[in-house]
């Protein structure tokens, strides 16, 4: 089964990393070969893909913006916590892993996983079930990043289980949990797995079981709370942070 994988960034951005099986490229006749379009132009001829000009490009099924380009790819190739462990330790790094409980709207997915790209985090992990995969509506909301990532799929409580017999501290995302402050980002400076529950319930009982800490960030307005894909990115570049200072 192939994806159509839309919009120019997303496109670009999965040419680059090469990862995934390829089979065409789509372009729009009106689509004028400059900038962004023309980088994908140029790749796709390295890679000796079809290109196909059609003159109302068109997605089945859907209304997107896809900017005049739609790249016909294999299925989103997931990785293995252990490919995750290994990338950390090639790069000499203490793990720094995003933990997904059960994210249901690929938007709020997609900004996480731009925001893990580009604060360095060595991979995600996310449900076997009970979770959005990598679509191409994902890949499109991450603008590409998610083709430059690592993402297992596993039984949550045995990947965390396993990150702490890496010494991995596990710190949950959680309304109830203690402010964090000053003294409190120590939390985030070492060997780090996140974790973000799902946008309407948050962490399962389960996850927050397994956490070492839970930790909510300090607010001073009048809502209650951040979605969860704004909430962990501030916790993701919070911890980049600590981890540059340390």
């Amino acid at each position: 089964m192939h994806d159509l994988i839309y919009g120019r960034s997303a496109v670009y951005e999965t040419l680059r990393a090469g990862r995934r099986q390829l089979f065409g490229l789509q372009v729009a006749e009106a689509a004028r070969p400059a900038g962004r379009l023309s980088q994908i132009l140029e790749l796709a001829a390295t890679r000796k893909l079809k290109v196909t000009r059609l003159p109302n490009l068109k997605l089945p099924g859907s209304e997107v913006n896809h900017q005049g380009v739609a790249l016909e790819a294999g299925p989103y190739p997931y990785a293995d916590l252990a490919d995750i462990l290994e990338r950390a330790q090639r790069k000499n790094e203490l793990p720094f892993v995003l933990i997904l409980d059960s994210l249901q709207d690929p938007q709020n997915l997609g900004s996480l996983l731009r925001t893990a790209e580009v604060t360095g985090v060595h991979g995600v992990v996310m449900p076997l079930a009970r979770s959005v995969d990598v679509t191409p509506a994902v890949v499109n909301a991450s603008s590409g990043a998610s083709e430059h990532l690592l993402i297992a799929q596993s039984n949550l409580a045995q990947a965390i289980d396993r990150l702490k017999e890496q010494d991995v501290w596990i710190v949950g995302l959680d309304q109830a949990g203690q402010v964090l402050e000053g003294r409190m980002q120590k939390h985030l400076g070492g060997a780090l797995g996140l974790v973000v529950g799902s946008e309407g319930e948050g962490l399962h009982d389960l996850t927050r079981k397994r956490c070492d800490i839970l930790l909510q960030l300090p607010m001073r307005g009048r809502i209650e709370s951040l979605n969860a894909a704004v909430a962990g990115s501030v916790a993701l570049y919070l911890a980049y942070m600590h981890r540059e200072q340390a």
